[in-house]
């Protein structure tokens, strides 16, 4: 296990370049996973990482005990903790970071059976919560619009907790190109659509749109949409954050799926 305490050191400052830029992330093709769940997801469904960094207090850790002997295969860089937490980008980091080869984008698949497109999405936080509805509600395919935030930046992976490993992310798509060739039913959120979410019919073939945080859907897509529904607030708030949108529409999918199943 090759040890580093220095600063100064070329490995830890090549780390340091790739955790701080998304410029040199984006030169290189690499991500950064930090945390033992991360890490942990990307094994499970991808395998080895390119490299695994661990500090030195956390090796009496079970968790990264177990982890590293998954990953006997690399050689771990040992940081004191001192260094290793100027590279962690959590508070309280939990001892591990692995970095990995960037996915590529997919080509978008014309046999979908559903799918969520998201336009111009800003927020890292926004995207990562809607991800980990995906996986969470079954939803495998993600397309995202050439304006929406970099799925793999470290903000949207935690945010993510893991469902990145999980679907299959077509970034910079060409969401009307993709709406117009998808075989199912499109469906937007308006609030002043006259159904409601829990009235329209979800089952079949079916994709979600969900627009920018504070424009909304461009009108090309709405257009595009054969379903526009509302989601009832009957409480005093104005608008819903578009990631408590999406989860609420996927999951309403999922129900109607449950329901539709037991006939």
């Amino acid at each position: 296990m090759k040890q580093v305490d220095s600063a100064a050191n070329p490995r830890f400052k090549a780390l340091c370049r790739l955790v701080e830029s998304s410029q040199e992330r984006r030169r290189l093709g690499h991500s950064v996973l930090d945390g033992v769940h991360l890490a942990a997801a990307y094994l499970e469904h991808a395998g080895l990482p390119q490299q695994v960094v661990v500090s030195r207090s956390s090796l009496a850790e079970p968790e990264i005990k177990a982890l590293l002997t998954k990953m006997a295969a690399l050689e771990p860089l040992l940081l004191s903790d001192a260094l290793f937490r100027k590279l962690s980008s959590v508070v309280t980091p939990t001892g591990i970071l692995a970095v990995v080869e960037t996915p590529r984008p997919q080509l978008v698949p014309r046999d979908m059976d559903a799918c969520v497109m998201l336009e111009d999405l800003q927020d890292p936080g926004n995207l990562g919560s809607i991800l980990r509805t995906c996986a969470a509600s079954g939803v495998r395919h993600v397309l995202l619009s050439k304006g929406c935030v970099h799925a793999w930046s470290p903000r949207v992976l935690r945010a993510g907790m893991g469902a990145h490993f999980a679907l299959s992310l077509h970034e910079r798509a060409d969401l009307a190109a993709a709406a117009r060739s998808f075989g199912g039913k499109l469906v937007a959120t308006s609030q002043r659509a006259a159904q409601a979410v829990f009235e329209a019919d979800l089952l079949g073939r079916t994709g979600f749109l969900f627009g920018n945080e504070g424009a909304g859907l461009s009108a090309v897509l709405l257009k595009a949409a054969q379903v526009v529904v509302s989601i009832p607030m009957p409480g005093k708030a104005e608008s819903l954050n578009v990631a408590a949108a999406a989860a609420i529409c996927l999951f309403e999918r999922v129900r109607q799926l449950r329901v539709n199943s037991k006939q």
